[in-house]
């Protein structure tokens, strides 16, 4: 029999009972949509966090001041004082898989202009440090290496504190005061928004790392070196390399505990991505239960529909029909139905992941290679459950099919 014809024969003999097709269909619709529908939340979550991932800077690999103990006291983090500039231009100079690097110190700082104060956080840091972040200047400018060196005092600051010092007045050479001494504005940086940590990025003040050591934090040393790797697959080979460089440099012994720590946040962030992914197959490979329970009901349709047909498979064996033409024949009814079913599924899956992300503001994505594979899935469920009773109906005796009443 030519395909053509099968599909067609299979077509009528669906139409025939449109109520009991449309219901046999309902589970495939429904277990394709949900799949569908799953897997576009699931992308949709990935997608964000990829992009927070991105938000966190050019492959960030975080050196910071260590933990110290003190007579059987261990102290905190950033209780050391022997991260310095000088480590820092080592890392800089003798790790080949770090591109650039940024020395920094930090301070919990009030800052004051005209009858409004702030209490925020300045970061001293060198200008490689927003190219790292990726954190452009929307308004004025950065400062270069010269006013680093000088000692500078000029600043960057975030939109946070735009807002809560200057309303909507423009703050680019504007004066803010920082422990009574006074710091020109010379640029607004963009909005970066809550960190994967729920911190707001946006309530920072930028300045020249010489600055806050000499003027705000009165010290000497570093608290941090944020260092970007050549490539995201470097990352790891980075912390390597920088922690062997600076326990040679700090002249620390193998039984010794690293006075310094180095972290990556990317590594939280691939994980957060990686717990995603597995969350979505989870629900993806619940979704697919539905598929199963409607290939269930396309079987048990596809059994009551050979014994209605017994006395018309009987005629069709006597005219001619081989086993092989019959068995065919009730596949291709199981598969078109599947089919069918898989392609509303579809369309119901991609409207729903479409109302998700209109009510709950909940990014969603539909991949093509989802549809691909929801619509083989539904079509090998046809096939597999619609094999046995198309092989029950070829097997039929055509003389006891053709006395069947």
């Amino acid at each position: 029999m030519e395909l053509q014809a099968v599909v067609r024969v299979a077509l009528r003999a669906l139409a025939r009972n449109k109520m009991r097709t449309s219901l046999t269909m309902l589970g495939i619709i429904i277990g394709v949509g949900a799949v569908i529908c799953t897997v576009a939340i699931g992308e949709g979550a990935s997608n964000q966090v990829q992009e927070q991932i991105r938000n966190l800077g050019d492959n960030i690999v975080f050196v910071g001041a260590g933990s110290v103990s003190r007579g059987g006291i261990r102290m905190g983090s950033s209780a050391t004082k022997t991260l310095t500039l000088a480590d820092a231009k080592a890392i800089q100079q003798q790790v080949p898989t770090v591109a650039r690097l940024s020395p920094g110190v930090g301070a919990r700082v009030q800052a004051v202009y005209g009858n409004q104060n702030w209490n925020t956080r300045v970061s001293g840091v060198s200008p490689e440090f927003l190219e790292i972040r990726r954190w452009p200047v929307i308004n004025g400018g950065a400062f270069s290496q010269r006013e680093v060196d000088a000692a500078a005092n000029v600043c960057v600051i975030g939109l946070t504190v735009v807002e809560n010092l200057f309303g909507t007045e423009d703050p680019v050479n504007k004066t803010v005061r920082i422990q009574n001494i006074p710091f020109r504005v010379i640029g607004v940086l963009a909005s970066k928004g809550q960190s994967p940590f729920g911190q707001d990025e946006d309530d920072s003040i930028i300045m020249p790392f010489t600055t806050v050591q000499k003027k705000i934090a009165g010290i000497d040393w570093l608290q941090f070196v944020m260092c970007s790797a050549v490539s995201p697959e470097a990352i790891h080979t980075a912390q390597q390399q920088i922690a062997s460089l600076l326990r040679q440099r700090h002249r620390l012994r193998p039984d010794e505990d690293d006075d310094f720590i180095i972290r990556s946040p990317n590594d939280l962030a691939n994980a957060q991505a990686q717990a995603g992914q597995i969350m979505t197959l989870l629900l993806a490979s619940i979704a697919s239960v539905s598929l199963l329970v409607g290939g269930i009901g396309i079987m048990n349709i596809m059994l009551v529909s050979v014994t209605e047909r017994t006395r018309e498979i009987g005629v069709r064996m006597a005219v001619g029909a081989s086993e092989r033409d019959v068995q065919l024949q009730f596949l291709s009814e199981a598969l078109v139905l599947s089919l069918l079913g898989g392609t509303v599924g579809v369309l119901v899956g991609i409207g729903g992941s479409v109302a998700v992300a209109g009510m709950l503001q909940w990014p969603t994505r539909v991949p093509p290679q989802a549809i691909a594979i929801a619509v083989l899935f539904s079509a090998g469920v046809g096939i597999f459950f619609g094999y046995y009773p198309a092989r029950k109906a070829a097997q039929l005796d055509p003389i006891e099919a053709l006395r069947y009443e």
